[in-house]
């Protein structure tokens, strides 16, 4: 979205005049990437900006997919900075490194709240490193922009979750697979609480439609020996392999799934944490007819996306890709950003109220701040891969739907947050 539009936005909600000019066009060059525990704009003033931190795996496993969100977040900063700032200040950002390790994610984020005192955090990705940063954020009375899909069962009121719900992704595509690609199921994840959780819901899904589950594995983040499980695969022939796999192990899996003569006109393989970006790492080729379920692709056709998509691309290279991660970061920094203005302060509590049904024009669509449990309507897309690397759209849910974390809305689902412990 260009950043005229964005001001634009922030004087409807906000009801003042808050800009004077909007000139300039919001094509960036590339933010300074940064280091560990730097920041950007150090020159200036403490009266003069508004410090956050950018919190995500630069290094480890998980670094094939927060990077670029690391990326997107910086961009809106600098969109937001170059046309005037928050409140009349500059962002500046406080860059910290998980490095795909949760104790690490806690450590840094009580870092940031506590030794910088930054008015919020923008950070995170796999469902481990949002539960380390969780009773960090809600004991210093934080506030966590946390910008992936995940595995529901969760409201903090120290976070706002622009990613997916399960009911905004998993439980639509298992929906969409039942009724065009079959009944028999294959569940392959990484072991930790995000496909295991999510798991326990395509279960009951299934049992409820009277699926048929083949065969459950987990392996370890970072993993990439996958020949016995294909060797699993192959001898119970399901017609869909659901892939909660994260990182770096898609790029393994995927390639050895090939090497064995599994195409994906053998078994359809659909991925939720698998977008365009760990489609590059992985190799179009290699994944090219495979499924993704997800709320944005690039090739989603919006006017925002096409600005979103070239100002990327001009910040960071041709070659670079945008992927729903990568668009959920940047807009939670705008949607911030207008809660802030409309708000009047960068106060925890104050912002959280402004930012209660606020509605955006981001990239992929309209979404709206659900202001109960403080995730975000969105569309669904169910999307294939292709041999450019991009996703085309099978099927979408034509309008944004309302975040159900808990699944309440699903008789199948009865009781599952208690039997999760949740």
């Amino acid at each position: 979205m260009k950043v005229k539009q964005f001001y634009l936005f922030l004087l409807m909600v906000a009801f003042t005049t808050i800009i004077s000019a909007c000139s300039g066009s919001n094509g960036a060059s590339a933010p300074e990437e940064g280091s560990s525990g730097s920041t950007e704009g150090s020159s200036d003033s403490e009266e003069d900006v508004i410090e956050v931190g950018i919190l995500h795996s630069l290094s480890g496993t998980m670094a094939i997919s927060e990077t670029s969100v690391h990326d997107a977040e910086l961009l809106a900063i600098k969109e937001i900075n170059a046309n005037g700032g928050v409140l009349g200040k500059q962002i500046k950002p406080v860059i910290e490194d998980g490095a795909s390790d949760w104790p690490t994610f806690a450590e840094k984020a009580k870092k940031l709240l506590q030794q910088d005192k930054v008015a919020t955090i923008f950070g995170g990705w796999t469902s481990a490193s949002r539960k380390a940063m969780l009773p960090v954020v809600e004991e210093s009375n934080g506030l966590l922009w946390y910008p992936v899909q995940y595995e529901g069962m969760e409201s903090s009121p120290n976070i706002f979750y622009t990613g997916a719900a399960p009911n905004q992704q998993i439980v639509p595509a298992v929906d969409w697979l039942l009724e065009n690609r079959g009944t028999k199921f294959y569940l392959l994840g990484s072991d930790y609480v995000f496909p295991r959780t999510a798991n326990a819901a395509i279960k009951a899904q299934l049992e409820d439609a009277d699926a048929d589950l083949v065969g459950e594995e987990y392996t370890p983040l970072g993993h990439t020996d996958y020949n016995t499980v294909i060797a699993k695969i192959k001898s119970e022939k399901p017609d869909v392999i659901f892939n909660t796999l994260n990182g770096d192990s898609n790029v393994a899996f995927f390639k050895q799934l090939k090497d064995a003569g599994i195409t994906s006109e053998d078994i359809t393989v659909l991925s939720v944490s698998v977008a365009e970006e760990e489609v590059r790492g992985i190799g179009a080729d290699v994944i090219a007819g495979h499924l993704t379920s997800w709320n944005y692709y690039q090739s989603t056709e919006t006017p925002e996306n096409s600005e979103f998509v070239a100002a990327y691309k001009a910040a960071y290279g041709e070659d670079r890709v945008t992927a729903d991660p990568i668009e959920a970061g940047y807009f939670g920094v705008y949607l911030w950003a207008a809660a802030v203005e409309k708000a009047g302060t960068t106060d925890v509590d104050a912002v959280k109220e402004a930012a209660k049904e606020l509605e955006f024009q981001a990239p992929g669509g309209l979404v709206k701040v659900d202001g109960e449990n403080q995730h975000v309507y969105k569309t669904v897309r169910i999307g294939e891969v292709q041999e450019d690397g991009q996703i085309k759209e099978l099927w979408n849910s034509g309008e944004p739907v309302k975040p159900d974390p808990f699944l309440k809305g699903f008789d199948w689902a009865s009781g599952l947050a208690e039997s999760l412990g949740q």
